[in-house]
């Protein structure tokens, strides 16, 4: 890493790409990494964020002849080292969108750093859907150093690993009786559902009170939300209560994924999150969906309560 810093005056850095298990120090690194260097036209974004506001900014594009050019343009000016945190992909319309991506981000010879729970050979793992993104893969290992960074522990899961964290203050309750409830002082979540208005989509609220905000978890992820709805309630609410967290192995893979989509988002935006379940966590974390291990590291640095 250092010697590629080294070269990023010169022009002739090339980008990196830093994978391995999950709390082993990626984010550390590319953190690391990103403050160091003295460049003042440099980004650093979660993936999840980017990669909304570029579908976003596409379709407000769309009538122009390159609507992704004209929306680099528009989210990434004059930068010249861009840094991805949590690099990851699962859905072929993404995946697509991503080749077009990273071609225009290299032709402009920004200096990419990503940071991925996933090896560039692990990417898109559907068999259905791999083989497509195979040139993707090439045009990783083709165009950027990949580096593993790996080991036996993870540091997420030490004590006092991030006590700086506002999400780390957060709590986890099983089975969420009263008593619990009572000891952090929640407050209670109305038998109404309280209509919430998020971009052209109208959301079931249980609770809205300054800067708190409640849901069941049927409310907001039995649903068909989005990522981009989660980045706009995350901000406008800095504390969120999330009720009713089922055993994930019984939920569809897609309200799986919506789970772990916002897990990532009150992480990456660092919100309190108090998380109320009918099982103990672990058991509650049980399911098909790849990334659950990610939402596994997380979530275990709540403090659990039953």
């Amino acid at each position: 890493m250092a010697t590629q810093a080294a070269r990023l005056d010169s022009g002739q850095a090339r980008s990196l790409y830093l994978h391995g298990a999950v709390g082993r120090g990626k984010s550390w690194l590319l953190d690391g990494f990103f403050q160091a260097l003295p460049h003042t036209h440099k980004r650093r974004l979660h993936f999840h964020d980017f990669f909304a506001h570029l579908h976003q900014g596409m379709f407000e594009h769309r009538h122009q002849d390159d609507a992704l050019a004209c929306t680099l343009d528009q989210m990434l000016e004059a930068c010249q080292v861009l840094c991805f945190d949590e690099f990851h992909v699962h859905d072929i319309g993404d995946a697509m969108l991503i080749t077009r991506l990273f071609q225009a981000l290299f032709a402009r010879r920004i200096f990419v750093l990503v940071t991925s729970n996933y090896a560039p050979e692990g990417l898109l793992p559907n068999p259905l859907y791999h083989q497509r993104f195979k040139p993707v893969i090439s045009l990783i290992n083709s165009q950027m150093q990949v580096l593993q960074v790996d080991g036996e522990q993870d540091y997420r899961s030490l004590p006092n690993a991030a006590s700086q964290q506002r999400f780390t203050q957060g709590h986890y309750l099983c089975p969420g009786s009263p008593q619990q409830r009572q000891a952090l002082r929640l407050p209670s979540l109305g038998e109404v559902s309280i209509p919430l208005q998020v971009g052209k989509r109208e959301l079931q609220a249980r609770l809205i009170r300054q800067d708190t905000v409640g849901f069941d978890f049927a409310q907001l992820c039995a649903q068909p939300t989005a990522v981009i709805d989660y980045l706009e309630l995350a901000r406008r609410f800095d504390h969120w209560i999330l009720d009713g967290l089922p055993c994930l192995e019984q939920c569809s893979i897609a309200e799986q994924q919506r789970f772990i989509n916002l897990v990532d988002v009150l992480y990456d935006q660092d919100k309190h999150l108090v998380l109320i379940g009918a099982a103990p966590l672990d058991e509650s974390l049980q399911g098909m969906a790849s990334d659950l291990a990610r939402t596994r590291s997380r979530l275990g640095q709540l403090r659990q309560i039953g």
